[in-house]
Order: C-alpha cells, then sequence, then structure tokens
C-alpha cells in the first residue's frame, strides 16, 4: 500500500510503561505504509490525556502497567476517545485477562511476544471493522433501541433451530448476535428461547440474577411497552441485549404463546435484529417461535441420526407452508473426516445445504470455558469468518432488501395458522 495519503493512513498511539517497548513497536509499525504512530503514553493517565488530545482511530493498550492498569485505562478511554478501537497487549494470555480486556471494549487481545505482521493484521482488521460498523450505523440513522423512538419498519426474526441437541445451536446463536452487532452495526436481541434449560447466559457470562423472560411475559402489557423491555433485556459488552430462559425449569410454564407473540412483536418494533435460540423440542413455545420467524436456521451435523431429524423436520416445514427461503440448512462441524458426503446428505434431505460452518473444535472449546464469544476472542479464525458470512446472509442488508416491510408485518402460516 505504497503511496498512501497521510489522511488515509490509521492513526496509531502507543501506550505501554517501558520506553522500550514503545520504541520498538514505534518502529515495526514505521514500515507499514498504511499506520502512522502520532503518539505514545508510558501510563495509563498519560494515555487518557494523549488520546483525548489526538483522538487516534487505534489505541495499543498495554494491560499490565503499575498504577492505573490497561483495564481501567480502556474503560475511561472510551468516552476520552469514543473513536478509538483499543487492542489490548500482554504477557498472560489466561482466559481472565482476555475477558477483562473484552468487558472494558477491547477490540482484539494480542499476547507478547507477537509478530510485526500479527501486529499490522490485527490493527488493519479492528480499523477496517470499525470503520464498517460506524458506517453501518451512520447508513441506518444508529440504529433505535429501547428507549428510542419506534422504527419505521419492524426488524427481522432469525430462530436457530435443531431437532436435536447437541450441535452446537446455542454456540451459532450467541455468535451470530455479537457478530451482527460488532460487525453489521446493527441493534441486536438474542432470546434464549430453550425455555427450561437455556445456556445463552452462560456462554455470554452473564449473572443469573437479572430478569428473564418469565419477569417480561408478566410485565409486557403492550407492544409499545418500551419500559418493561428495557428493564428486562441485559446488556452484553459486545453491545447486544438478552432476554434470559427463565432460572428454573418449571418456570418455563408461566410463559404462554401469547406472551411469547407479544414479546417478539415488541422485539420487532425496537431491534434490527431478533435472534431466538429455539430447543429442540417441538412444544407451542418452539412452534411459536418458528411460526414468527422471517428465517429459520435449520442446524444439522454430519450424524446419521441428526440428518435423519432434519428430514422429518423438512417435511413437516414443507406441509405448514413454510418457504424454502424461510427454512435454511446450515451444516455445522463440516468435515469430511466424518466419512458422510455433503452431496449424499443433500440427496437424503431433499434440500440444498445453504450455508457451511467449518469445524473447529478447539477454538470453539475455548471461547466456550472462556465466556467470550469466538468471533470476538478469535476473529481470525475460519470459524468465525464463516459465522460472520452467514449473518450477513441472513441479517445484512441485502436480506433485508430482500424482504419488504410487509412481508414482514404481514401473519406467517405456520403451525398455529394450519391448525
Amino acid at each position: 500500500m505504497t503511496g498512501a495519503k497521510l489522511a488515509d493512513k490509521i492513526r496509531v498511539v502507543i501506550v505501554d510503561d517501558i520506553p522500550e517497548t514503545r520504541e520498538h513497536l514505534t518502529r515495526l509499525l514505521g514500515f507499514e505504509a498504511d499506520v502512522e504512530v502520532v503518539g505514545a503514553a508510558g501510563s495509563g493517565p498519560e494515555a487518557l490525556e494523549v488520546a483525548g488530545k489526538l483522538q487516534p482511530d487505534i489505541l495499543l493498550l498495554d494491560i499490565n502497567m503499575p498504577g492505573m492498569d490497561g483495564i481501567t485505562a480502556a474503560e475511561l478511554l472510551v468516552s476520552r476517545a469514543p473513536t478509538a478501537a483499543i487492542i489490548m497487549m500482554s504477557v498472560q494470555g489466561e482466559p481472565d485477562y482476555l475477558r477483562r480486556a473484552m468487558l472494558a471494549g477491547a477490540r482484539e487481545f494480542l499476547v507478547k511476544p507477537f509478530s510485526s505482521d500479527e501486529l499490522a493484521a490485527s490493527i488493519r482488521q479492528v480499523h477496517a471493522r470499525e470503520r464498517q460498523k460506524q458506517g453501518r450505523i451512520g447508513a441506518s440513522g444508529g440504529g433505535e433501541r429501547a428507549g428510542e423512538p419506534a422504527r419505521r419498519e419492524p426488524g427481522r426474526v432469525v430462530t436457530v433451530f435443531a431437532p436435536k441437541g447437541g450441535v452446537g445451536r446455542t454456540t451459532l446463536a450467541v455468535n451470530m448476535a455479537v457478530a451482527a452487532a460488532t460487525e453489521l452495526g446493527q441493534s441486536v436481541v438474542l432470546v434464549d428461547g430453550s425455555l427450561q434449560f437455556g445456556d445463552v447466559g452462560v456462554l455470554l457470562n452473564l449473572s443469573p440474577k437479572n430478569k428473564t423472560i418469565t419477569d417480561l411475559s408478566q410485565e409486557l402489557t403492550g407492544d409499545d411497552d418500551v419500559e418493561a423491555l428495557d428493564g428486562a433485556l441485559v446488556s452484553h459488552s459486545s453491545g447486544i441485549r438478552v432476554l434470559l430462559a427463565p432460572p428454573s425449569p418449571e418456570m418455563s410454564e408461566f410463559v404462554t404463546v401469547e406472551h411469547i407473540q407479544r414479546i417478539i412483536s415488541a422485539l420487532r418494533r425496537h431491534y434490527d435484529l431478533v435472534i431466538i435460540d429455539s430447543w429442540a423440542w417441538l412444544q407451542d413455545s418452539t412452534l411459536t417461535f418458528l411460526d414468527q420467524a422471517d428465517t429459520v436456521l435449520l442446524v444439522l451435523t454430519l450424524e446419521i441420526s441428526n440428518i435423519k431429524n432434519i428430514r422429518q423436520f423438512v417435511e413437516l416445514g414443507e406441509q405448514l407452508g413454510y418457504s424454502e427461503s424461510k427454512v435454511q440448512l446450515v451444516l455445522n462441524r463440516a468435515d469430511a473426516a466424518y466419512g458422510i458426503r455433503v452431496q449424499d446428505v443433500e440427496s437424503s434431505i431433499g434440500r440444498k445445504i445453504n450455508h457451511t460452518v467449518v469445524s473447529d473444535g478447539r477454538t470453539v472449546v475455548y471461547a466456550l470455558n472462556r465466556g467470550v464469544p469466538f468471533v470476538v476472542s478469535a476473529r481470525q479464525a475460519r470459524v468465525s469468518e464463516d459465522v460472520l458470512r452467514l449473518t450477513r446472509a441472513v441479517a445484512g442488508p441485502e436480506a433485508q432488501a430482500a424482504e419488504t416491510a410487509g412481508d414482514r408485518s404481514a401473519p406467517k402460516k405456520g403451525i398455529f395458522a394450519w391448525r
């Protein structure tokens, strides 16, 4: 990228308490034509002053500094330099450090020592994602959330479903929601529709003491009850809002079909995207989540029992009037080593597989144990790229343009209409 103009360069401020480290990083970035180090700081307070004055694009911030550490500095920098994306650096790579960094607002986490290529690639990718996000937010007028004026068009509803457990359904739903918020700049609500044994809160490291869908079902008396929505939805550090499942299985009985319909209708009015993680049991609540969806993502893996269940559900969906555009097949953990060919799966089901997510157990399990979605903690991994591609396909601008406001708000033919 030689010959890049100064205005086009990514402006970076380096914050580290060791002078030699600051000088070394400055030298490394000096070889990158599209990056310019515009300032440096040796402490948290100095970083606040420098960043507030220079308003850089990227802040390279060391997590281990005496006095004010990187976590505290990051939390304050969010308001002092709101347009700067933070890349945290540390010699420790333990899960707790990563979790704390992401909760403080970091967009990337680099473990020292790292190569010049890794550093430059992280800066470019974080900067590109932030520009894309800001561009989408600007194009949509900022995106309304609960408490803001009603949307001109209802948001999209995507229900993630699998007729068998253990296929990665919840993991996909969580990471899609975070990707839509962080990468596409959308206002997103993630609903834990596994009403008896929901795991969304665990995957996002959220407190079980928060309000849940049970509380909202009792408090929401109308589609415009903004106060009830805002009180029940839990905020996650990624920017998404979360509606948690009931705290105990027996409390799911208090959530009726009418409650679910009213909740989804209200969420549509205030958010760009509603993603529902729906469990495998086809009872009334699950069927309502499916009926209300604009898109149903049907998750399968290369296992005989799962393929059999998918085939049965596809046949049921056809009887209920679900179109092929509504029910889309997602092959998760795609790996040729399982001994089943994709062509054979498609022949058995009678449908083409619409989306594929690569098998990467190491990255996924590591992220689950950390409580940080892998689209954040391992953004460069192939599995993250696959999930982002899937998210764009079902919730990006192209998907939104394909479905008019009339289509979204019109009653959908489904289980309860069919009965």
